[in-house]
């Protein structure tokens, strides 16, 4: 136990504080375990400090934890990395550059592992751990996740009796969510319900799961091409039938690639569909100024306005005429950023027709052929499936 608190203060885990007045310390106790070789033999006794968490009391403080030790790791890396040479970037504080000649190295750094490269972002075994725990890696697979024209948002029914369950499976949807966008929608939708979920939407959840079954190792596929930044967005006005809030989401490409995206409710309940649509090349554009930095950490300019593609006429003629000031002069902050970024060449937004507008499968649930078309132009694929 001596050497565990050593450790402990060796390594900075802790500050010692006063506690606030009126509270009391949850207190501690040790774990002990022993550690053996792979022969069996007793390598060393190990002893572990832990909290009392079942002494918390629910509603205080119950949601709100810290965990010093991943902190003082990355701080240790860092410094590491940056002794051997490597310049941490400004617009990722995870991305560590390192040049010497004609060679660079980049170093990306996620939770505790180190990202070197990869082409092909697929999580086939996570989602074959998915269908396995759900009893669903038999079912009959089908092509979209979502029925188009859904209702989930209104549907009264029996509640759901398990809602752990609920909320456990969505969470592990949110993960895949990360290499496969064509779930976005689904997810988000689906995570609209946490609090009360009813049987309609685990119906869905499983729909969502014969889909997954369908395709388990469907990824984003990187190829080689252009380092040209091309964005589409689009949105829903007055999604939600109970709030009227507008749903955009976004799709921007690196080349052929994407490289990011995201489907989020709006803030605040708009006027007009123009309005929801100018809102949306809005939040594009500071995301595609972010990219747009990010890609200088690794040394790629982008002299060249980057496209911004949108469906909605109306919008494009508000972003290139500064003309409409009754119109547009509760959305004014809005006009004057995208204007100031067209006129400052950073942008070049342009229009798209519905059809091709990639963006849509970020926004509603869509039929089958159109689906698998958005799939194709995107560049989503399965490499485990059967040609």
């Amino acid at each position: 136990m001596t050497e565990e608190i050593d450790a402990l203060e060796c390594n900075g885990t802790w500050t010692l504080e006063d506690l606030p007045r009126g509270k009391k310390a949850i207190g501690c106790g040790w774990v002990y375990k022993i550690k053996y070789h792979a022969s069996g033999d007793i390598e060393c006794l190990k002893g572990r400090l832990v909290v009392f968490g079942n002494r918390q009391v629910e509603g205080i403080d119950y949601n709100e934890t810290f965990a010093p030790a991943p902190q003082q790791w990355f701080a240790k890396l860092s410094n590491v990395l940056r002794s051997f040479g490597f310049v941490q970037s400004h617009a990722d504080y995870s991305l560590f550059s390192y040049q010497q000649g004609h060679g660079i190295l980049h170093v990306l750094v996620y939770v505790d592992d180190l990202i070197i490269a990869g082409i092909f972002l697929s999580q086939r075994k996570y989602a074959l751990d998915i269908l396995t725990e759900t009893w669903m890696l038999g079912c009959n697979p089908i092509d979209t996740p979502m029925e188009p024209n859904h209702h989930l948002a209104i549907v009264e029914g029996e509640p759901y009796q398990y809602p752990n369950q609920y909320k456990r499976l969505v969470g592990r949807l949110v993960y895949l969510s990360v290499t496969r966008p064509e779930l976005s929608y689904s997810v988000h939708t689906l995570a609209q319900f946490l609090s009360n979920p009813q049987v309609a939407h685990w119906d869905t959840i499983i729909r969502v799961l014969r889909y997954i079954k369908g395709s388990p190792g469907q990824g984003v596929l990187l190829k080689p091409g252009d380092m040209q930044l091309n964005a589409f967005c689009d949105s829903d006005w007055a999604a939600c039938p109970l709030t009227r809030r507008s749903l955009s989401g976004y799709f921007i490409l690196l080349g052929q690639c994407p490289v990011s995206w995201k489907t989020k409710k709006q803030p605040i309940i708009a006027r007009s569909s123009a309005e929801v649509e100018y809102r949306a090349m809005a939040v594009t554009t500071c995301e595609l100024k972010w990219l747009k930095s990010l890609l200088r950490s690794f040394g790629v300019l982008h002299p060249r306005p980057m496209r911004l593609f949108c469906d909605s006429q109306s919008a494009l003629h508000i972003a290139k005429n500064p003309v409409f000031h009754e119109r547009t002069k509760h959305i004014e902050v809005d006009c004057h950023f995208i204007r100031n970024e067209l006129q400052d060449r950073n942008i070049s937004p342009a229009y798209v027709p519905t059809g091709h507008e990639l963006a849509d499968i970020l926004t509603k649930a869509l039929g089958r052929q159109q689906f698998i078309f958005l799939l194709r132009k995107l560049g989503i694929c399965d490499l485990h499936a059967p040609t």
